[in-house]
């Protein structure tokens, strides 16, 4: 079983744990982390483009010209798709590019980029996370505790206040609930700050 040290938002150590193999210790399959990630941001498109046909193009009612005698070519309407003004054809409209996974995919690959954490040393256990008030500085001390400049992923077991109002105005730093873990937060970041309460959650659901 993966162990890691366990430390206090100080960045003192407070003790080792023992991670679930099932859950932080699995193969890295980079093909399907890839397909989770086109997943998550596919449903995140608005797919609101569109081009408006000849039926929706304002004006056209009346025949231009009438149909024979004039030596023109025939025509029905000044909105037809060769005209210009006209409709267009095979133009964009409204669609949603989001497409689902398996459960069992999905959930191999939030175990996939967990243990991918794990094995690169970009996985930090805190004993315990929360701040008397919503303060940016809390959260500034504590990654300079941990010589930590980077994107930080910050997970706690329940969303608390303090903590996600403390970390949104720091430039790469997210505070997430274990209910909202993903593989793009996870990846998308360098650190990966978790609690013992979040992994008790974690491993409770996907072990």
């Amino acid at each position: 079983m993966p162990k890691v040290a366990v430390y206090t938002i100080t960045g003192q150590t407070a003790g080792d744990l023992e991670l679930n193999e099932n859950v932080f210790g699995v193969e890295v399959n980079t093909a399907l982390v890839h397909q989770a990630i086109v997943m998550q941001l596919a449903a995140q498109r608005l797919g609101t483009h569109a081009t408006k046909t000849r039926g929706f193009v304002r004006g056209g009612g009346r025949k231009p010209w009438k149909q024979k005698g004039t030596g023109r070519a025939r025509s029905g309407s000044t909105r037809s798709p060769i005209w210009v003004g006209g409709g267009t054809v095979f133009g964009p409209s409204p669609r949603s590019y989001a497409f689902r996974m398996p459960r069992k995919q999905r959930r191999l690959a939030i175990k996939c980029a967990l243990s991918d954490k794990v094995q690169s040393g970009d996985f930090v256990v805190l004993e315990n996370l929360n701040f008397d008030a919503p303060k940016t500085k809390d959260v500034v001390k504590m990654l300079n505790d941990f010589s930590v400049d980077k994107k930080v992923l910050i997970v706690t077991a329940d969303m608390v206040e303090n903590v996600e109002k403390s970390s949104r105005n720091i430039p790469g730093v997210k505070a997430i609930s274990s209910c909202g873990l993903n593989v793009y937060d996870i990846l998308n970041h360098n650190k990966l700050f978790i609690t013992k309460d979040a992994i008790t959650r974690i491993e409770e659901v996907l072990a």
